[in-house]
């Protein structure tokens, strides 16, 4: 865990203004590449029949809508779920993350339990984001989610409070 919190405060200290490189660089903190589980501007229908965006899509895993520094997070919150009409059923996820660069809000949809926090403060919250790597909330290694964390292929593995998996 001392590991990823390490580049979880390295993460938080440095100054991204684009999209695409923060969350390149935020998967990283988990030693997950971005580009194996997610995707950007992912072309999806809106509620009312009108086309959309999502910002970074994992299908059935996480859907991310980034806001610039000092916006609205709640109206991106509510942005975000006028995309679920347009997705199909496996791809629907159980997290959503609405993001300025500065604040985080994290919802797991299944336990409806939300993390909001500042960036300076990640390293505190890495645990909210152990589906990145392959762990469900209470701990259990989720096999089924297809992170790519894989610790005989060498990935890092950090375990905490007796957990199992490769946070």
């Amino acid at each position: 865990m001392d590991e990823i919190r390490a580049r979880a405060a390295d993460f938080a200290r440095d100054e991204r203004g684009d999209t695409q490189t923060f969350y390149n660089d935020f998967f990283e903190v988990f030693s997950v590449k971005r580009r194996l589980v997610a995707t950007f501007e992912e072309p999806v229908k809106k509620l009312g029949d009108r086309q959309g965006f999502i910002d970074l899509f994992w299908k059935g895993k996480l859907l991310v809508e980034h806001k610039s520094a000092g916006r609205d997070l709640d109206r991106a919150r509510t942005q975000a779920l006028h995309y679920f009409p347009g997705l199909k059923d496996h791809e629907l996820p159980r997290y959503i993350m609405v993001c300025d660069f500065q604040t985080f809000h994290l919802t797991d949809l299944d336990t409806r339990e939300e993390t909001r926090f500042a960036l300076a403060d990640l390293p505190d919250h890495v645990e909210a984001f152990g589906f990145v790597v392959g762990i469900d909330t209470a701990g259990r290694r989720d096999d089924a989610g297809g992170s790519g964390c894989h610790p005989e292929e060498g990935s890092t593995r950090l375990c905490s409070k007796g957990q199992t998996g490769c946070l």
